[in-house]
Formats: structure tokens, C-alpha cells, sequence
């Protein structure tokens, strides 16, 4: 099982890949054949390539991520953070929970994003 330290380390990666990364560069976090649900409710992406293509909308915006709280237990952790996303002259910002599993390695095996419509302010 991955250390907490080495999750933690994962989580920190994963949100600066998220803020100025690529699709590829968060897609590279997670285990090949992982699961991502974001959010919550919605279809299950499963394997990396859909992962990639699901962040691939990233792609083509500026974000910042600012992390607000992260436990870790066990294999799991949870966090709450701010992502910033600039697009054009529209600032929006969300505020996910996001509760993931990682592997020996401390890859992403898992991501459900907490979230909804009202946690989406615009500026």
C-alpha cells in the first residue's frame, strides 16, 4: 500500500497538473485501467484514454487550483480545493470534493467528484 506521504505527494501532483498541466500530463496520474465519476451520478469513465479525453477540455483554458483541506486514510483520500478557470473574459470557479484511491505506486485507481450546478459561481 502506498504511504500517506506518497498519497499525499500524489494529490499535490494531481492538482498542479490540473491547474498547468495537460489532459495527458493528469492522465499519466492515474492507473491504467482506473475509474473516474465526475461528478458524482454521472457515466464512469474507465481507462486512461478516456480519462485523458475527459480532461482534454482542460486543454484549452488557464486553471488554478488552490487546495483547502486533504485527509488521508488508508488507501483513500479526500479533499476539497478551488479550481479557478479563466475563459476569456468569464472567471469560474468551482470548489469539488474529490475522494480518490490510489495503488501501491500511489496511482489514481479511483476519482468521484463531489460536486454540483450550485457549487459553480461565475464572475
Amino acid at each position: 500500500m502506498a504511504s500517506a506521504d506518497e498519497i499525499r505527494s500524489a494529490v499535490t501532483k494531481y492538482l498542479a497538473a490540473v491547474g498547468d498541466g495537460t489532459s495527458a500530463d493528469i492522465a499519466a496520474l492515474y492507473a491504467e485501467d482506473a475509474t473516474l465519476e465526475d461528478p458524482v451520478g454521472t457515466e464512469p469513465k474507465v481507462g486512461r484514454a478516456a480519462i485523458q479525453e475527459f480532461y482534454s477540455a482542460l486543454d484549452a483554458v488557464q486553471n488554478k487550483t488552490e487546495l483547502l483541506s486533504l485527509r488521508v486514510a488508508g488507501n483513500t483520500a479526500a479533499f476539497h480545493f478551488r479550481v479557478i478557470t479563466e475563459a476569456g473574459e468569464q472567471t469560474i470557479t468551482v470548489e469539488p470534493i474529490d475522494v480518490m484511491t490510489f495503488d501501491d505506486e500511489a496511482r489514481i485507481t479511483s476519482m468521484r467528484a463531489v460536486w454540483s450546478q450550485e457549487d459553480i459561481s461565475f464572475s
